[in-house]
């Protein structure tokens, strides 16, 4: 008869190999948001002042942290789609990282299980 455990720790290294596929899957990553911006300018006779106001854009700018700075860049529009694929890459790992350390954890807790149970006979 095979160890609960024993099979359950199976299922665990399962889950966590598949989570490591998964990870290996995701294409290039970017952490920060891509933000849709429209502006009016200073040209008092200008559409954009207008009212109803009809402002200029829309225009894409990428924000991100680095080194505890904010740094933006505008994007060309060809240039969003990417973009924003890149930050879904990055939350895609995030979750699975997330999911990597709880399916260690249960590891974990299950290895110390099996170690009580034992000093227990």
């Amino acid at each position: 008869m095979s160890d609960p455990i024993d099979a359950e720790l199976v299922q665990l290294q399962r889950r966590y190999d598949d989570l490591k596929a998964r990870v290996g899957a995701l294409g290039f990553i970017a952490p920060g948001t891509v933000l849709q911006i429209y502006t009016t300018c200073a040209s008092a006779g200008c559409h954009c002042r207008r009212d109803p106001p009809h402002k200029h854009g829309p225009y894409y700018q990428y924000t991100r942290k680095l080194d505890g700075k904010t740094i933006t860049r505008r994007l060309h529009p060809a240039q969003v789609k990417l973009y924003r694929k890149w930050i879904g890459n990055r939350r895609k790992l995030d979750e699975l990282i997330k999911a990597m350390d709880q399916t260690s954890r249960d590891v974990e807790q299950l290895l110390r299980t099996r170690t009580a149970a034992k000093t227990h006979l």
